[in-house]
């Protein structure tokens, strides 16, 4: 039986999924994109799955330079999800006018996140139009323990379901 499109994607969206900038790295080349599949995978050691695009310049940098960082943000500053929802441009020491640093892999970290995970690439899975990076967490920092992280329902942003064309 076939799944209306507009029913699949009305129950997708409503999965509970965070909202974070993905940081990544290849050479001197450098962008952040917003993503809101994210999930711990593993305990021992600690793995964390993101979802990339295939077409991505964040894929690309991912493939090309084997880790990636997650940027959890404040729920209430989420209009910073937009501007990184196309590459990002890099002036040296911000990406899209946000203050960043290197992480441990290189990976840029942004100095707002409430908190952040640096990893690097264990596994990637070719899911179709996306592929799942798998990345063994080697640093991480909070910033702002009491804020709250964003997630999809803080915006009126959308992702997932069937693709639309």
């Amino acid at each position: 039986m076939a799944i209306d499109d507009e029913l699949l994607n009305r129950v997708t969206w409503k999965i509970p999924n965070a909202l974070a900038l993905v940081g990544s790295r290849a050479g001197d080349e450098r962008n952040a994109m917003t993503t809101s599949w994210i999930t711990q995978l593993s305990m021992e050691p600690v793995l964390v799955g993101i979802g990339v695009d295939n077409s991505a310049v964040t894929h690309r940098l991912i493939t090309a330079g084997r880790s990636f960082t997650v940027n959890l943000w404040d729920a209430d500053d989420t209009k910073v999800f937009v501007k990184f929802s196309k590459p990002a441009t890099d002036e040296g020491s911000t990406l899209n006018g946000r203050a960043v640093r290197a992480a441990t892999t290189g990976a840029p970290v942004f100095e707002e996140a409430i908190a952040w995970v640096d990893c690097e690439v264990r596994h990637e899975l070719d899911l179709g139009s996306h592929t799942l990076f798998v990345g063994e967490v080697v640093d991480a920092a909070i910033n702002d323990d009491d804020a709250r992280p964003a997630s999809m329902h803080d915006t009126r942003m959308k992702y997932g379901g069937v693709k639309r064309h």
